[in-house]
């Protein structure tokens, strides 16, 4: 029956991107657009570490990095000019990863997305390492580490999602999102969508920053766990849908 059931999950098609995007978009429920929430909530615990612990500079946000580069350049309110260069520079070279990934396995979308989460899981699982070996404070050599592998996790996993491309779920902003909430007000599917990710946004925020008063370690395995869990529970339950 074991050997029955598992031929039957391999003989199961591969799922078709351009249906799963669609019914991700209509759906909130559908496992697709929980996973991007769920990563969307990682994003707050992580730009939550990087802000909070690590020294004033997003691991995520790069918006919000070329905004503080620049008051940094300028010499305002202390800011940092490392931190911020560290970070935009890993996110790139993440994004540039995963660009390559996707050009490489991307129409093979289940994998893909294990892959691409996976590297994640253990770019932040490389993170709670550091922690736990050295004592890390913002704006010393580990720090930098530290935000160098978030940032570069970020940069792969947004290429990732950018190939997936559901509307309004990048995983990492939501500027354009919020704007669209506001300006098609009349989408009850886009509504609900929306309103998620700023939602799971502002939790993963919330978690993070509570995390960050127990110790920084917390809230990193916290990311990295549910990073992994995504990334095991996604494909698992596309092929059994």
């Amino acid at each position: 029956m074991r050997l029955a059931s598992s031929l039957a999950v391999s003989a199961t098609p591969a799922p078709d991107l351009a249906a799963l995007r669609k019914e991700a978009a209509a759906d909130i429920r559908h496992p697709l657009t929980v996973a991007l929430l769920t990563l969307t909530f990682v994003t707050g615990i992580v730009d939550a570490i990087s802000f909070l612990g690590l020294g004033r500079v997003f691991a995520a946000n790069m918006t919000g990095n070329v905004v503080l580069l620049g008051f940094g350049v300028a010499g305002s309110g202390g800011l940092p000019v490392i931190a911020p260069l560290v970070s935009l520079g890993a996110f790139v070279a993440g994004a540039a990863a995963g660009g390559e990934l996707a050009r490489r396995i991307g129409a093979r979308h289940l994998t893909h997305v294990s892959r691409a989460l996976l590297a994640e899981a253990l770019l932040t699982g490389a993170a709670v390492v550091v922690v736990l070996v050295v004592d890390v404070r913002p704006r010393t050599v580990a720090a930098g580490v530290v935000i160098g592998l978030l940032a570069f996790a970020m940069g792969q996993r947004n290429a990732a999602v950018r190939h997936i491309g559901v509307p309004d779920l990048t995983t990492t902003v939501l500027t354009m999102t919020l704007t669209a909430l506001a300006a098609d007000p009349h989408s009850t599917a886009g509504r609900r969508r929306r309103i998620g990710a700023a939602l799971t946004m502002f939790g993963g925020a919330l978690a993070g920053a509570l995390l960050l008063r127990l110790d920084l370690v917390w809230p990193l395995a916290a990311a990295a766990l549910l990073t992994l869990a995504t990334a095991i529970a996604y494909p698992r339950v596309i092929r059994r849908g």
